[in-house]
């Protein structure tokens, strides 16, 4: 930006780094900038329909005292101010493909507006180069044209205000980011590079400095700071909720008289703020620093007003300054940390809702449990009315005699007293029943302990490496299974079986359990004594135990891939070596070869016509991604994309519902029409393949390895451990749901916002469609554990060996398994709602945790509608 450069050079501006608090998303920033608060971290969730903004702030104080206010650019500014603009065009900000429309359509105002004199504040919110950097990341050779671009545009705005300045007061121009960019060209969480923004102030009003003073480090200043200055510089009220300090050094030409007048009206608004929200707060160092601020600036008055002009004046309005800059640093600071309110009764009732569910932990581990919740019991039991009755009023006190409204005191008293009424039969219906096995205690241990970490921000921010150790400690516990039956057992001792099945008899009898499905559990247990027969046989034996081997191979390989989490982020890795410019024929062969690998992996169990759709819909795969310019064909010249990729990944799209309208075809034929298992069984196969042809499109080219490996790791599993071995229900499905933690960081995911992959949501879309793009991206960032639960749903259907209740039992396990963390980290998140790292580490965990357990109730929902057998039970 060589006119930028040269602005600073010159001495008449000021740069400052403001720093960001996260979520570093537009909305937030936008509120902070404005209202110079800290937004909640609720506020990412918000951003994607974003409210009208109610809070004093800067844009209503300047529309209140009559300034003309006009806007284009993002329309986030738009739904946060509505009536707030004279005139205003707003632009779509989350279409992440658009790098030239979304600024062609803000620049080709400006010749207009710049001529004319009818408006006070012109703003102006650019979008291409963050765009850029979703899509192509931050080392793209877009970025630098991007900047060029926005470089000649702040040349001729300021060459434009400097011209009207001969008739007029000064003007200022603000050149401002908020937010940064990650390494990956994301942002949302708190590394160093997306909290740091630019913030540059250029009027000619200011004094002229050398450039040597200007290329010192910039000064760090908050961004919250931004309000305050900009509401003292206009005239106008300090917004009511700002934490924010002048920034001294943009007024730093006024008079001392001027400069102290300006930091007091700032004092005293943050003492106000600090009144209002601290009951002892006249013992806080902040305001008792005011208070010794305002007094020494009362003695200063006197003196000037005295017509006193000696230099023991200004070096009095010095130490004065100083100490008012003194007070505001430790106000901001205070208020800054207890911006946050908390909703205490609303937060109680949803931990009480979601604790319910670990009732059922001894339940889940029984062998035929399902996942259902029989509603009529409650309804005729004393105990539930009761219930219903003490929650009304409990309700019915708090939302009466609490000062502000609650979130379920907003709602109407029936949907309130609807939630009672659930958490009453819940209580009611949820028994518990103890029938726990030493592989289940084993398993459950490693999740638990996983669980339990949770209450450390380090083990969140590095989270992928709990995951990574479970599955390797897994695979070798597998490896050690494997060779206790090949070689230790080699023969089933008779009266061994024999003493087993009595066991298993007078369990049977003595068991209160209905749902438990005894001769499933005899079968299980009888066959993994047996089991060592089948190892003997054939080749098979020496592949299986090779099994967990390759896994942890593949699994460290997939390690290498992505460098993901906190501390070792920044790391350079074979993705970040794939994806660079110079090893794009590397990038190409492996992508090629993935999607070879992926169709002898999916299409083994699809129909004919499901293979066929298959192998074209992989060929539109690498198509779209050489139309894009990720790939190359060989037969492909020069540098120009083919097009934007619209045409080859609507192309893709069309197989893919394909491929899954031809499986729900199967399941609603297996389902309504005939109880066919065999037809069931290929309908879900081919919704699997329709998903994973699905994730390949999606996934960046170098992600496409991690989809090969899941499939990879899924075949063998199946056929060399989990089916030799009999391992039940339980115990598979929770072998499922770790293995898809661990591919949701194997893709590159972490617990920060940053990582979520956008541009995936827009991948065919030439323009912003919201619920597309919510469920591609939701799908793209939850594709390992999504795929790993469908793949546990077709694995129960079709393994014709297995009792009725499987399907039933997998879902409530795997229910139970997505309900723990969130159940203990609510907990430990309310416990730690004033830690120091809870808006950067724990809030953005909740938030991940949240959409996590919604695709978990998709997917029980899918289980569900899937167990046509449930009806079946075990007869006493």
């Amino acid at each position: 930006m060589p006119y930028t450069t040269q602005v600073v050079e010159k001495g008449t501006s000021y740069s400052f780094i403001a720093e960001a608090k996260p979520p570093t998303v537009t909305m937030p920033r936008i509120k902070a900038l404005m209202t110079g608060s800290i937004p909640g971290f609720i506020d990412v969730v918000v951003n994607l329909n974003s409210p009208a903004l109610l809070d004093d702030n800067l844009i209503w104080q300047a529309k209140t005292a009559g300034k003309r206010i006009i806007f284009y650019g993002d329309d986030t500014w738009v739904k946060l101010f509505p009536k707030h603009f004279v005139e205003y065009d707003g632009t779509t900000s989350f279409f992440v493909s658009d790098f030239t429309e979304v600024d062609d359509n803000v620049t080709r105002h400006l010749d207009r507006v710049l001529k004319r004199e009818d408006w006070d504040l012109l703003i102006l919110h650019y979008l291409g180069l963050d765009h850029i950097g979703h899509m192509t990341g931050p080392n793209s050779p877009l970025v630098g044209p991007k900047l060029r671009e926005m470089d000649n545009i702040l040349k001729k705005i300021h060459i434009s205000l400097l011209s009207k300045e001969e008739a007029s007061l000064p003007n200022l121009l603000v050149v401002c980011g908020d937010h940064g960019m990650s390494e990956t060209g994301s942002h949302g969480g708190s590394s160093e590079g997306e909290v740091h923004t630019p913030l540059l102030f250029i009027s000619s009003a200011f004094e002229k400095r050398s450039g040597k003073d200007q290329r010192t480090q910039p000064e760090r200043v908050q961004q919250t700071d931004l309000a305050s200055t900009l509401a003292i510089g206009l005239g106008l009220p300090i917004s009511r909720n700002s934490v924010g300090n002048l920034i001294l050094p943009v007024v730093g030409g006024k008079t001392m008289r001027e400069q102290l007048r300006f930091v007091h009206l700032n004092g005293f608004q943050l003492s106000r703020l600090l009144q209002e929200n601290t009951p002892a707060y006249e013992k806080d160092p902040g305001y008792e620093h005011f208070k010794i601020a305002e007094k020494s600036h009362g003695n200063w008055i006197k003196l000037y007003l005295e017509g006193n002009n000696s230099e023991i004046l200004l070096n009095l309005g010095k130490k004065v300054l100083k100490l008012y800059l003194e007070a505001l640093k430790t106000l901001s600071s205070s208020l800054s940390k207890q911006v946050a309110q908390y909703d205490m009764y609303s937060m109680m009732v949803g931990t009480v809702i979601i604790m319910e569910l670990l009732l059922s932990v001894p339940k889940a581990l029984s062998k035929r449990a399902e996942f259902e919740v029989p509603l009529s019991p409650p309804l005729f039991s004393l105990l539930f009315y009761l219930m219903c009755l003490m929650l009304c009023a409990v309700h019915v006190i708090v939302c009466t005699s609490a000062e502000s409204l609650c979130y379920f005191c907003s709602m109407s008293w029936l949907t309130a007293v609807g939630v009672m009424m659930l958490i009453s039969a819940l209580m009611c219906v949820l028994k518990p029943c103890s029938s726990w096995s030493e592989i289940d205690v084993l398993i459950l241990a490693g999740t638990i302990g996983h669980v339990l970490s949770l209450g450390a921000s380090s083990f969140i921010e590095e989270e992928h490496q709990t995951w990574y150790f479970s599955i390797n400690t897994l695979c070798l516990v597998l490896c050690q299974e494997l060779c206790r039956n090949n070689f230790l057992l080699k023969e089933c001792d008779p009266q061994h079986c024999t003493n087993v099945k009595q066991n298993f008899d007078s369990m049977g009898e003595t068991s209160e359990c209905k749902n438990i499905d005894i001769p499933a559990a005899i079968d299980s247990k009888l066959g993994k004594a047996t089991s060592s027969s089948e190892f003997i046989k054939g080749s098979d034996k020496w592949i299986s135990l090779a099994t967990p081997w390759i896994i942890l191979i593949c699994c460290r390989l997939l390690r290498s891939l992505n460098q993901t989490g906190v501390q070792w982020a920044h790391r350079p890795d074979f993705g970040h070596w794939l994806t660079s410019s110079e090893h794009k024929f590397e990038l190409s062969f492996l992508a090629a070869v993935s999607l070879l690998l992926i169709f002898f992996l999916v299409q083994r169990r699809c129909s004919l016509v499901s293979k066929i759709a298959m192998a074209l819909g992989l060929l539109g795969v690498y198509s779209y991604r050489a139309a894009i310019g990720n790939v190359t064909f060989p037969w492909q010249h020069g540098g120009k994309d083919i097009s934007k990729g619209i045409t080859e990944a609507r192309f893709v799209y069309v197989f893919v519902l394909g491929i899954v309208f031809t499986g729900t075809k199967d399941l609603l034929k297996s389902q309504v029409i005939s109880a066919d298992s065999s037809m069931k069984s290929t309908g879900l196969w081919e919704v699997y393949s329709g998903l994973v042809l699905l994730a390949a499109l999606l996934f960046r080219p170098h992600n496409l390895p991690v989809l090969v490996f899941c499939l990879l790791i899924q075949t063998m599993m199946t056929k060399y451990i989990w089916r030799p071995l009999k391992f039940d229900a339980a115990q598979i499905t929770i072998m499922h749901y770790w293995f898809g933690q661990a591919f949701f960081y194997f893709q590159g995911n972490s617990n920060g916002i940053a990582t979520v992959d956008v541009s995936a949501g827009f991948v065919g879309l030439d323009s912003y469609v919201e619920i597309p793009a919510i469920f591609l991206t939701a799908f793209a960032t939850y594709a390992g554990p999504f795929l790993w639960a469908i793949h546990l749903l077709c694995y129960l259907s079709s393994e014709v060996s297995r009792n009725s209740a499987a399907v039933g039992h997998g879902c409530f396990c795997y229910a139970l398994m997505r309900s723990i963390p969130v159940a203990i980290y609510v907990v430990l998140v309310t416990g730690l709602r004033y830690h120091l790292f809870i808006w950067s580490v724990f809030s953005p965990k909740l938030l991940y945790e949240g959409v996590h357990v919604f695709i978990t109730a998709a997917v029980c929902l899918f289980f569900t509608a899937m167990d046509q057998n449930h009806s079946y039970r075990v007869q006493d």
